[in-house]
């Protein structure tokens, strides 16, 4: 799912279900951050970690701990930008080298609505006026949980290039649709504080994509140098 989002210089992996086979163990340092944690927690930080390492192997990078830096944002190898994400019965991650990329984010969310009273704290009043929209036309997706996965995937990109909080508040979300994809479409995040700098130039805005699909959401941004 989250591959057909990125562009071909991004590699991603991704595992479905709870089956554990195969899949990699975490490093000693890795495994010291969950010993604490109930299984379901240390599974996917197990799952999502072996999905990272398989990404760097099809990158030509050795295989290497993942772990949490400032706000528990992954800290990547030297030369590679990333994002993972995990959900209930589904595991991702994204890499890129560095030149190819400024940065990305990938999140996915089980397909459903959001709890009540959540959509409200994580949404402008436009981006809600268009959900109502997209749902009048298309009943069939959970908008609301789309904004938030796509508001996450925005941060995740956001976060490694500025080192700042983005509130939830602070980057309006147009969700589009295509008529030649029954699953999917794009969506641009404008920046309603100042953005990064990449090449020199203030980023206004971020875009990607999202697809809704097999019982889940996902999104993905990418940033490209200017």
């Amino acid at each position: 799912m989250i591959e057909e989002l990125l562009p071909d210089t991004v590699v991603a992996v991704e595992a479905h279900g709870k089956d554990e086979t195969g899949h990699t163990p975490l490093y000693p340092e890795e495994a010291a951050l969950v010993a604490q944690a109930v299984a379901k927690r240390r599974r996917e930080f197990t799952v999502v970690r072996s999905c990272a390492r398989r990404a760097m192997e099809k990158l030509g990078v050795s295989p290497q701990p993942v772990l949490p830096g400032e706000r528990g944002a992954p800290r990547w190898p030297d030369g590679l930008v990333g994002s993972m994400t995990h959900c209930d019965g589904y595991a991702a991650a994204a890499l890129a080298r560095a030149t190819d990329l400024a940065s990305l984010g990938i999140d996915a969310e089980p397909a459903g609505p959001l709890p009540e009273g959540v959509l409200p704290s994580v949404s402008l009043p436009g981006e809600a006026d268009r959900l109502r929209r997209l749902a009048a036309e298309r009943p069939e997706v959970h908008w609301d949980r789309l904004l938030f996965s796509a508001k996450e995937s925005v941060y995740k990109a956001w976060f490694p290039l500025t080192g700042q909080w983005l509130d939830f508040a602070e980057a309006d979300i147009e969700i589009r649709t295509d008529p030649d994809e029954r699953h999917g479409g794009t969506l641009r995040a404008a920046l309603l504080v100042p953005g990064p700098l990449v090449g020199g130039r203030r980023l206004t805005h971020f875009d990607g994509r999202w697809t809704a699909r097999n019982g889940l959401v996902a999104t993905a941004i990418t940033v490209p140098h200017t």
